[in-house]
């Protein structure tokens, strides 16, 4: 299904973009004055005048955001509140460095022996001054470095400044004091309005009922779960909703794009397998793994053919920091290529669930039409929330395909998101598409730091060629019909298990808390000393060569050849 969202509307970019363009044309008209000399007798006092009521005006504008966003629904409008205070912030700079250097001929000494002297002064420069860190953390990075709340704590610091910059003025200029308390009366109105809106806010929570208490949900669960029903996206691609056994609530939290770590049973052997969270973790009924069913996948095969309705598996949950709530940015960028849309659907479906105020841009790389996942329901989020910009692009596209086409290019990404270099961006998709993707990203501005990327992979498996098919083979395991022993150091504790068991697994059984996450050998949470002996290990992608070198294995992955101690 083609879908292409490049609808018009009042967003957060048109915003900052309106702010821009109308603080740039009086700069643009006093700098005209001047080299035209038209800033009257005293030019330099003109210049003062003028940088400072601007300024003033930007910082107050910054307060009307607010109440108008309230009064208006127009969300797109916070987009605006950072560049007013920064325009703002830049038009008293400029007004400060004016009266530096041509009132006070950029004199240190006689600068502030006048601020020393002037109350007026003293008032306006402590206003500035307070300024500096507000304009310095208007970046998204300073929203995610501080936190949402520290960050709105510290901005509230514009309060204070406009009341200063109000008295600033209004002790400056002495005898016509009307532009000053109509700035005064406005402020006071916004002021109050504040403190009503606080008010009341306080009152609609002090009359809310506590909530009921409930049981805590422990940070990371093991069980199982019921297949409850399973869903075709495409040919190859299934949809499993996963439920409690019991039925209610699912007995864990998650977060969007985290993942579950599936224990399957295949034969004699358990497989443990990870598997993104589609859902939204608002619907706490159930939780849904998308699984494409791969050629060579061992684990994708068996999820495919066994997991039927009521089936049960055991599940781990929730593991993974590829994640995105929408509390760190005001709006996102996710590129997912394939089946790499799993997470990024969940922080889709999370982030509408909410009806979240951000831009959420969404581009999806896929093959051909047959290939498009989710696409009903993309289709459908995307013509219900003006916010969520959809692009899908395939670079193999049939006649009647009418959306974008090719890969994920530069040109697609600066022509469909704009200021794409300041939002964060999470990327999901084969390994070869996402490398090429950083490097793209990396290459049009976008920090490091701000790029996320999600990859699974499943251990390798031996593919047998006969006549008639392509049939998977189950990986060889030496040792796996003998018993080991394996010691754990530390603990002073000793299991004795098959080959087939892992280390981790032998852990568990002798009651010894090992750290792990997603039990695929990805995550590296479950790094351990090997003190002697031989091991196995189907992936070990989280260890580096030097780490390799000092005897560190993934418990998760290790099956002892002989008998082992772990310094565990």
């Amino acid at each position: 299904m083609p879908i292409t969202d490049h609808r018009p509307a009042f967003d957060a970019s048109f915003g900052r973009r309106f702010a821009a363009v109308t603080g740039v044309v009086p700069l643009a008209l006093l700098a005209w004055d001047a080299g035209h000399g038209r800033l009257g007798v005293n030019a330099v006092n003109y210049a003062i005048h003028t940088t400072g009521l601007l300024g003033l005006i930007y910082l107050t504008l910054t307060l009307l955001v607010t109440p108008v966003r309230r009064l208006s629904g127009w969300n797109g409008l916070l987009g605006a509140r950072r560049a007013l205070g920064l325009l703002g912030f830049a038009y008293i700079a400029m007004h400060f460095a004016i009266f530096f250097w041509w009132d006070r001929d950029h004199s240190v000494a006689s600068t502030v022996e006048e601020i020393v002297e002037r109350r007026y002064l003293q008032i306006g420069f402590a206003a500035l001054v307070l300024m500096i860190p507000l304009a310095v953390t208007s970046t998204d990075a300073m929203v995610r470095r501080l936190g949402a709340k520290r960050w709105k704590l510290l901005h509230r610091l514009v309060y204070p400044i406009v009341v200063g910059g109000v008295l600033h003025y209004y002790l400056l200029v002495k005898a016509d004091t009307r532009q000053p308390r109509i700035f005064a009366i406005v402020v006071g109105a916004l002021l109050l309005f504040r403190l009503g809106a606080h008010y009341r806010d306080l009152r609609r929570a002090a009359r809310k009922p506590p909530p009921a208490a409930v049981p805590k949900k422990p940070r990371f669960w093991t069980g199982e779960l019921v297949v409850a029903r399973v869903f075709d996206e495409t040919p190859d691609v299934r949809t499993f909703r996963l439920v409690p056994v019991d039925g209610g609530e699912l007995p864990f939290d998650y977060r969007p794009g985290q993942y579950l770590n599936l224990a399957l049973m295949i034969g004699e052997r358990c497989v443990n397998r990870s598997y993104t969270i589609a859902s939204s973790p608002s619907r706490s009924g159930y939780a849904e793994i998308t699984v494409k069913r791969k050629l060579d996948g061992w684990g994708s095969h068996h999820v495919h053919d066994q997991l039927v309705e009521g089936a049960r598996v055991k599940v781990g949950a929730p593991s993974g920091r590829f994640t995105f709530t929408g509390a760190a940015a005001d709006r996102v960028l996710l590129l997912a290529g394939g089946v790499g849309i799993t997470p990024l659907m969940s922080m889709v479906r999370w982030l509408t669930d909410r009806a979240w105020p951000g831009q959420i841009h969404l581009i999806c790389a896929v093959r051909t039409s047959r290939d498009v996942i989710f696409g009903d329901e993309l289709g459908y989020l995307a013509a219900r929330f003006p916010n969520l910009h959809l692009v899908i692009t395939a670079s193999a596209p049939d006649a009647a395909w009418t959306g974008e086409r090719g890969q994920i290019s530069a040109d697609l990404l600066t022509r469909t998101v704009p200021q794409l270099a300041s939002m964060p961006v999470f990327l999901c998709g084969p390994a070869p598409m996402m490398t090429a993707m950083t490097a793209l990203l990396g290459g049009l501005g976008v920090p490091a730091d701000a790029i996320h990327t999600e990859a699974f992979v499943s251990p390798p498996t031996a593919v047998v060629d006969e006549p008639d098919a392509m049939v998977l083979a189950e990986p060889v395991l030496l040792g796996a019909d003998r018993l080991v022993e394996i010691r754990f150091q530390r603990s002073g504790k000793t299991a004795e298990v098959s080959g087939s068991r892992t280390v981790l697994e032998a852990a568990e059984d002798a009651g010894i808390d090992l750290p792990f996450e997603c039990r695929s050998g990805i995550c590296g949470q479950c790094k351990t000393k090997l003190v002697s002996g031989e091991v196995t290990m189907d992936v070990q992608d989280a260890l580096t060569p030097a780490e390799r070198g000092r005897g560190l294995i993934l418990a998760c992955q290790a099956r002892a050849m002989r008998d082992l101690i772990i310094d565990g």
